[in-house]
């Protein structure tokens, strides 16, 4: 009953309402579009032997049988549920049983990184669940049967995303070193075992450096500083109060079952669980280009740990008290979800049909006239629209800076005529700094899409709370909504 409920957000939102999730959905609509009458004049397809193209390959090919929005929230859906069941799989092998690692995936469901709309990743830890789970099934087997199984599912989670594959080799060789320790593979053989874990991998990334160059952009940052808060901030992205509030009530409830002995890891689990500890603490925030790096690391070590641990409670009373606890959790985020979301259906809507006042063709610039502050800080209630107005690359044929189009993750590209106002990767820019360039107040720093936007575009969308036009001689108000307003540009003052 916990499953079907967590799974009524999705059910319900035509659009749901996760910070990546209209631009990853703009995106799908430009590539299902690709070479039909219906593409978009300004941007191309170019696809190469990139990672993080789960959805990139799967949307489109669904698409021909539903509607993109239906494809892509189908996508999303069955993230959901390779999640849900690739851990259910996961215990069920290691355990020959299922006890808690259904309920941990679903008090994750809605972790900061899914919220967020890092789908993709959602997609291929769901994969690489499946995939642990079926190589510890033939862990015992003939090895070149299991080293087949490794290669399609390392071919599978590089398509589908480079972090998961990441999660699944460490998972894996942390396995097998454990394994060393407690002698039950002799040093050769766990050797050799590690090494065809790797082989297909190696090679994987060796003909992407040949023939699509690096992963994303450049670009490493640590933010040592977040590390001791994530954890408190990873099981709600809305509401960081509850966030705290069930991230402490789990983790003090897990802390005193282990102290009272109810609550044991075994060997492997205890190295897995030192492993995860050690690779989030040195991972950096972002890496490749790729944010939140650190922070996948976390609901990752949630749904892998239960397969290797075991809960015994002394009676009925106490397993009704644990059961009652996880399912508060669950509901508790669950009910978050659902007044954000659920709300956001008609400020998506509304702003659909603001596009049909854009002329097609056009190009729109994205501002924003709130600064609430970043996680883990700051919550993502506002954060959903962030996006939304990238999908006027399909609704009027438009084109938008913000539209991801990063070399190495992305296979669509802006083409030349407007390259020069693109960014491959960014979020609304602040009303201040367009008004101060618009009136020619000095401003250090200036991104080069924006240094002249009075001229480059013809729309301007403002996003967060309604204010006073900032530029009456240079910004027309074509339609005011609670969380926007459009503006069609003046080239003339």
């Amino acid at each position: 009953m916990l499953a079907a409920v967590s799974l009524l957000p999705v059910l319900l939102s035509p659009i749901p309402a996760m910070v990546d999730y209209p631009n990853h959905l703009a995106r799908m609509y430009i590539l299902s579009q690709s070479g039909s009458p219906d593409a978009n004049p300004h941007y191309e397809v170019a696809w190469a032997f990139y990672p993080n193209l789960g959805m990139d390959l799967l949307v489109p090919q669904m698409a021909r049988l539903i509607s993109v929005e239906s494809a892509t929230r189908l996508f999303l859906l069955l993230s959901q549920l390779l999640i849900v069941s690739g851990a259910l799989l996961l215990e069920w092998v290691r355990k020959g049983r299922v006890q808690l690692a259904g309920f941990a995936a679903l008090a994750f469901l809605y972790c900061l990184p899914f919220s967020w709309g890092f789908v993709n990743f959602e997609f291929g830890l769901g994969l690489a669940l499946g995939g642990i789970a079926v190589y510890l099934m033939l862990a015992e087997g003939p090895w070149p049967l299991r080293f087949a199984a490794n290669l399609i599912f390392v071919a599978a989670l590089y398509v589908a995303h480079f972090f998961s594959l990441g999660i699944y080799g460490a998972t894996l060789g942390l396995f097998e070193l454990s394994r060393i320790r407690q002698r039950q593979v002799a040093h050769p053989v766990a050797a050799a075992r590690l090494g065809a874990l790797a082989l297909p991998a190696l090679a994987l990334f060796a003909i992407m450096h040949v023939t699509a160059g690096s992963v994303g952009s450049e670009g490493t940052s640590w933010f040592l500083g977040f590390k001791p808060v994530w954890p408190l901030r990873i099981m709600n992205g809305y509401n960081l109060t509850i966030a705290a509030a069930t991230g402490l009530a789990l983790t003090i409830a897990l802390l005193l079952a282990a102290r009272r002995g109810a609550l044991r890891l075994d060997t492997a689990g205890i190295w897995l669980a030192v492993g995860f500890a050690l690779l989030y603490l040195v991972i950096p925030s972002k890496l490749f280009g790729t944010s939140f790096v650190d922070l996948r690391v976390i609901p990752a070590a949630a749904l892998i740990l239960p397969a290797f641990c075991s809960l015994s409670l002394p009676n009925r009373a106490w397993r009704m008290a644990a059961l009652a606890g996880i399912s508060g959790i669950i509901l508790l985020n669950l009910a978050v979800v659902l007044s954000v979301w659920l709300p956001y259906r008609a400020d998506y809507a509304s702003i659909i049909a603001s596009f049909q006042k854009i002329d097609r063709g056009s190009r729109v610039l994205v501002g924003s006239t709130d600064d609430n502050g970043d996680p883990p800080f700051a919550d993502l209630t506002s954060y959903p629209m962030y996006y939304a107005p990238t999908l006027a690359v399909h609704y009027a044929g438009a084109f938008v800076p913000n539209l991801f189009t990063e070399v190495g993750k992305q296979p669509v590209r802006p083409r030349e005529a407007v390259r020069k106002i693109s960014i491959p990767y960014g979020g609304p820019v602040p009303s201040g700094l367009l008004a101060a360039i618009a009136t020619g107040q000095p401003t250090a720093d200036i991104p080069p899409f924006v240094r002249t936007w009075y001229r480059d575009f013809d729309y301007l969308y403002l996003l967060g709370t309604p204010a006073a036009n900032p530029l009456p001689y240079r910004l027309e108000v074509l339609e005011t909504s609670e969380r926007f307003v459009l503006y069609r540009i003046r080239r003339k003052s």
